[in-house]
């Protein structure tokens, strides 16, 4: 099976480097570039990535809302979702556990996607490795650049004009 490039960097960049924000960007693009309609499972794990970033980052009411538009999409796509080399009951399973949690308002923790295609498995892990990052970072010291990513520029840019 053959996957598409912002497929790979959307997991790369969701267990390695934990970029939920930039998760969203290579996958809206592609989701855009193909013209696919708003219930594409593309969407669905662009609303994972993006409940992530805000669940991490303290919006519990934003990552709720996204978790919940996020499970709609991919409860019905299991098809889309294995295809994807992704175990979808074990998938289901954590994407549910982590709705679960925001509702509890529990604590952020990473999760990391049950890949069954072992082939796409070590596309990923080799990526990483070649980066010297380790793939399911568990994600306890991430910068301040990626935590904040959508207000970094405004924030660099404020500091630098004092």
């Amino acid at each position: 099976m053959e996957y598409p490039l912002a497929y790979i960097k959307y997991l790369y960049y969701f267990h390695v480097d934990r970029d939920y924000f930039e998760c969203h960007e290579v996958l809206e693009e592609y989701w855009k570039d193909h013209g696919m309609k708003r219930n594409s499972i593309w969407v669905g794990l662009i609303q994972v990535a993006v409940s992530y970033y805000h669940y991490r980052n303290g919006n519990r009411k934003g990552a709720k809302k996204l978790i919940n538009r996020a499970i709609i999409i991919l409860h019905n796509s299991q098809e889309e979702i294995e295809w994807l080399g992704i175990h979808y009951p074990e998938f289901i399973k954590i994407i549910k556990d982590s709705q679960d949690k925001m509702l509890k308002e529990q604590p952020y923790k990473a999760i990391n996607f049950p890949i069954k295609d072992k082939n796409l498995y070590m596309i990923c892990r080799i990526y990483s490795e070649k980066n010297s990052i380790n793939w399911g970072n568990p994600d306890t010291n991430t910068p301040v650049q990626i935590l904040l990513k959508h207000r970094w520029g405004r924030l660099t840019k404020n500091k630098n004009s004092v």
